[in-house]
Formats: C-alpha cells, sequence, structure tokens
C-alpha cells in the first residue's frame, strides 16, 4: 500500500519540474511585453521574425 501513496503524490522532481516549466513560461510571456509590438513588416527578414516568435509562443502556450 505504501507505493500506491508514492505513486499518487508527485515526487519532489515532478513538482520542481512543474515549477520550472511553469516559471520559463511566465518569463517569456513577460518578456513579450517588453518587445515592441508588432507592426507591418519592412522586409522578409523581419516578417520571418514575426512569424518565427508568434510561432515560439503558440507552442509555448499550449504546453500547460
Amino acid at each position: 500500500m505504501n507505493w500506491e501513496l508514492e505513486q499518487a503524490q508527485p515526487s519532489a522532481q515532478d513538482q520542481v519540474r512543474d515549477y520550472v516549466a511553469q516559471l520559463q513560461l511566465h518569463m517569456a510571456l513577460q518578456a513579450r511585453n517588453l518587445v515592441p509590438s508588432l507592426t507591418q513588416a519592412r522586409d522578409s527578414r523581419e516578417q520571418l521574425l514575426q512569424d518565427t516568435q508568434a510561432s515560439v509562443e503558440k507552442m509555448a502556450s499550449r504546453q500547460i
């Protein structure tokens, strides 16, 4: 029965892993507030940067 109790409660390592993941997401979202708002891209390089940033933010937001 002891092993059932251990399986039901997340380990300290799992708790720290979850905390770090949440902290990283929070920091990424906070950093986004420091980036200037997206405007009309002046060239293809700037457009690629905006598209990449949007894709990364979508992936990060879906990891919760």
